[in-house]
């Protein structure tokens, strides 16, 4: 997937390093995991790693992001929305940039980004171009040059999908494969281009 998804977009890939759903408190067996998908990702063509481990208390675990890093070898590396979850994004901010994490994805603490312009706002003048603040969550075409007015981020993030289905005759059977999405087994997620397409048009300068 990764290979062939390199081999087709002109963009740089950036791939989420992450070996199960669940929080992000690891085990030493996570983390050899995640090391092996971060030279699978290297090898096949992606430009970009992005992690996030936390420690019980919910702050960046410095040591496991020190390892992803060095495993990296100069990837560049983003640490995701688990940083939402640190009790001090301020503090969390200045260990990610003194590990050496060029980005960091943030709805500043809270449920959406726009919700959380203020507090983005302030991870971005704090970070004064040591690591980019890329502003996520909720990001809609609807609201994406209000956030990155209010915010000053020069990146954001959406996931925007649409529900597709084929139907095969297994939405009839009793067996299941796995949890419905929406309804049946016949269906899955992929990127609604149009809507992603005017939302880049929408955040462009």
């Amino acid at each position: 997937m990764i290979a062939a998804v390199a081999e087709r977009v002109p963009i740089p890939v950036f791939v989420l390093i992450r070996p199960r759903g669940g929080g992000f408190v690891y085990s030493d067996a996570d983390i050899d995991v995640m090391t092996r998908d971060i030279e699978v990702a290297r090898n096949g063509g992606a430009r970009g790693v992005v992690i996030g481990t936390l420690d019980h208390g919910g702050r960046a675990d410095i040591a496991n992001t020190l390892t992803l890093l060095k495993t990296a070898r100069g990837l560049p590396v983003t640490f995701h929305r688990a940083f939402d979850f640190a009790p001090n994004l301020s503090e969390a901010l200045e260990q990610l940039i003194d590990a050496g994490v060029t980005r960091v994805l943030t709805s500043g603490g809270v449920a959406t980004a726009l919700e959380g312009v203020d507090a983005i706002a302030r991870l971005v003048d704090q970070a004064r171009g040591r690591i980019t603040v890329m502003a996520g969550g909720g990001v809609r075409e609807q609201n994406v040059q209000e956030i990155i007015a209010r915010t000053g981020v020069s990146e954001v993030h959406a996931r925007i999908g649409m529900v597709l289905s084929c139907s095969s005759g297994a939405a009839k059977s009793t067996v299941r494969l796995r949890k419905p999405l929406p309804t049946d087994e016949d269906s899955w997620e992929e990127l609604d281009e149009a809507r992603m397409r005017a939302l880049v048009d929408l955040a462009r300068p």
